[in-house]
């Protein structure tokens, strides 16, 4: 898969969000309330596929994971504390920078690169440290140059495979969809999430998130929003099966839930068929 899928106006614009990404109070606000519950689903979707103690602190040690569209790694970190060999890749280098550098504050060894997820192998790597993370040892960064049996360099595969809130921003979903399954390793998981494409949504991620200023003005573009049975069909075109999905919904007192309503926003847990 070769097909450029990165949007140069939304690399731009959550670009340029980089500087506060990891302010809970800032542009960025929403997806720290988000975080907790993804990474909550993310966990009980690790336990279910790989058979996992839910008192593990490591459930991903001796596991590669790769998060796409990782902006400044709200999600990677967490992954690697899990115990995963992470790297992150996004569509905006001052993500990257900004990504890499509090990793770096926070200890954290992950291997983060701008640019197309396909050309992966092709991109330099923005080191945050090499410290051991707890768990497991550190690994050393670089790029893959293992062959197949044509003598193609192979593609860098993952046992885990997440991207949250990116397909809607992409210019080819299929052709990206297609990508993470390429990136997906035998025995592997995939989880995803998205907005829904409802007038719900519309009326309340769109126009008055961004009236309020909940989020950026210009972050969505309703029409790109994929409706459930749709992303489905992506996965599936990409010889995937759905396994799991499940709603994210507001919540008074949290913020965001798990389950429920799938009118605004949902998850996605697939694998490659048994």
């Amino acid at each position: 898969m070769s097909a450029a899928t990165i949007n140069p106006h939304e690399a731009a614009h959550f670009g340029a969000l980089a500087a506060d990404w990891w302010d809970p109070h800032g542009s960025s606000a929403m997806l720290h309330k988000l975080n907790p519950v993804r990474l909550s689903y993310i966990r009980d979707q690790i336990d279910a596929h790989w058979h996992v103690d839910a008192r593990e602190r490591y459930a991903l040690a001796g596991r590669s994971a790769i998060d796409v569209g990782c902006g400044a790694g709200l999600l990677a970190e967490p992954l690697a504390r899990m115990g995963a060999t992470v790297t992150g890749v996004d569509a905006a280098p001052e993500n990257i920078a900004a990504a890499r550098d509090h990793a770096a504050g926070q200890g954290l060894s992950i291997d983060y690169r701008a640019g197309e997820l396909a050309n992966l192998e092709d991109l330099s790597p923005f080191v945050s440290s090499e410290v051991e993370t707890p768990g497991r040892p550190a690994l050393p960064m670089g790029i893959s140059t293992s062959l197949d049996a044509n003598g193609k360099r192979k593609k860098r595969q993952f046992d885990l495979v997440t991207s949250m809130e990116v397909v809607e921003h992409v210019t080819d979903p299929a052709a990206f969809i297609g990508e993470l399954a390429a990136r997906l390793a035998p025995g592997g998981l995939m989880i995803l999430s998205t907005p829904n494409r409802t007038m719900l949504s519309k009326l309340l991620l769109v126009e008055a998130a961004e009236r309020v200023g909940a989020v950026p003005r210009g972050t969505h573009d309703w029409d790109q929003f994929l409706k459930p049975e749709e992303l489905a069909k992506l996965l599936e075109g990409a010889g995937l099966e759905v396994i799991d999905r499940t709603g994210l919904s507001p919540s008074p007192a949290k913020g965001f839930k798990l389950g429920g309503s799938e009118a605004l926003n949902y998850l996605v847990a697939a694998r490659w068929p048994a």
